[in-house]
């Protein structure tokens, strides 16, 4: 395995450390600023529409740059904004740190992904992706449950001066363990990044995503309910029954990759269709514990499996220019996010319960899996988009 797959994994962990951390620490960080944990709230979600910006626009500006500068540069950006958000000293510079810190995961995750997929030979690309992703799953894992500790201990500021030496870390081991990378064909540019969207199969990829993972994350969203006012925890396990959850997440990623470097199509139809009977199982019987705990581990499984098949699915049929692409798609999975959280919110306000998230997200990765089936479908007698360079290598798709 190559190494640099290593530093991009901890750039990884560090990227997802910041976007999830957050969460277990919006009563201090409100207490702290003198707002509301509504208004502290923002810092969640103003951080994913900065994402989604992000993935798009830094990404299309370092089209025709070298990748390996671009990705060190990123993680200066995110080192200086986690850097302002532990120091900020009023809600504002908060914000603006969180945001500065957000423009670059898109971006990195995008680039990242097209270096990874770079650095192993054709056949092991989805593999190589679902590496660097490892990062971001062990965040959910271990990272957020540590982060959580340290900032409730030490003060949350704590928690993003942590977050900060990662970033140190990722920048020295980019620098040192990914190679230099031949520069862009100087036909790649930002007008043959944008042909790869007249592909009708990097859209389909694209709605998959937004669909897929909003289903998983509407249901995530509002787990901590459900576990106590449904399934009967105490608030004190939720910590660990998310734990459980992350190791679903790490699992499902890791075979995720394996198979869809064998068939890509075939792995995402089979992972979304398993995650919507899991979905739909787990609304139904969240009042067992037994149940719930089976569910909480194969949702992270199916729904984080289906991550490396649809960024390697949206690169290969973005032809030999798939770095625009595949930061689209990055954001896709913050809409997503965005998605699936307002869809289980509108379930709860009009008064369905705490199982309403779930049956949300079933519904749309059930729409998710008639998309991806149509595509499947389609994709028999389509490749990826031609550019006026060689096209990339592809990876198999049926």
């Amino acid at each position: 395995m190559p190494l640099g797959l290593i530093a991009l994994a901890i750039g990884a962990f560090g990227i997802g450390l910041t976007e999830f951390v957050i969460m277990g620490l919006l009563p201090e960080v409100a207490s702290d600023f003198g707002v509301t944990e509504s208004a502290a709230g923002w810092l969640i979600s103003g951080y994913a529409l900065a994402v989604v910006v992000g993935a798009l626009l830094l990404t299309a500006a370092a089209t025709r740059l070298p990748r390996k500068p671009v990705l060190l540069g990123l993680i200066v950006l995110f080192i200086i904004g986690n850097v302002l958000t532990a120091l900020a000293e009023d809600y504002g510079v908060a914000m603006l740190g969180r945001i500065i810190a957000a423009l670059c995961h898109g971006a990195f995750f995008g680039i990242g992904s097209v270096v990874a997929a770079g650095l192993v030979s054709p056949e092991k690309k989805a593999g190589a992706i679902a590496i660097m992703f490892t990062g971001l799953t062990a965040a959910n894992v271990f990272g957020v449950p540590f982060g959580t500790f340290l900032g409730q201990e030490l003060g949350w500021r704590s928690t993003f001066w942590a977050i900060s030496g990662i970033g140190v870390l990722a920048f020295i081991g980019i620098a040192a363990l990914v190679p230099r990378l031949p520069r862009p064909s100087e036909h790649v540019s930002l007008r043959t990044e944008l042909a790869a969207f007249r592909s009708g199969q990097v859209w389909f990829s694209l709605v998959v995503t937004i669909l897929a993972f909003g289903g998983m994350f509407g249901a995530f969203t509002y787990i901590a309910y459900t576990l106590t006012e449904v399934s009967g925890f105490a608030s004190s396990a939720v910590p660990w029954l998310l734990v459980l959850f992350g190791a679903g997440l790490v699992l499902g990623n890791w075979l995720g990759g394996r198979l869809a470097d064998r068939a890509v199509d075939r792995t995402l139809i089979v992972f979304i269709a398993a995650l919507v009977v899991v979905l739909a199982l787990f609304a139904v019987s969240a009042q067992s514990g037994i149940a719930t705990i089976i569910a909480l581990f194969l949702m992270g499984g199916f729904g984080f499996g289906t991550v490396p098949g649809l960024q390697s699915r949206v690169m290969h049929y973005a032809g030999g220019a798939p770095t625009l692409a595949s930061g689209a798609n990055i954001g896709a999975f913050n809409v997503g996010n965005a998605l699936g959280a307002w869809a289980g919110g509108v379930g709860i306000s009009a008064g369905l319960g705490y199982t309403s998230p779930i049956w949300m997200g079933a519904i749309l990765t059930a729409v998710a899996l008639v998309i991806m089936v149509v595509a499947a479908a389609r994709a028999k007698d389509v490749g990826p988009v031609a550019v006026d360079e060689a096209p990339t290598a592809s990876v198999p798709v049926g």
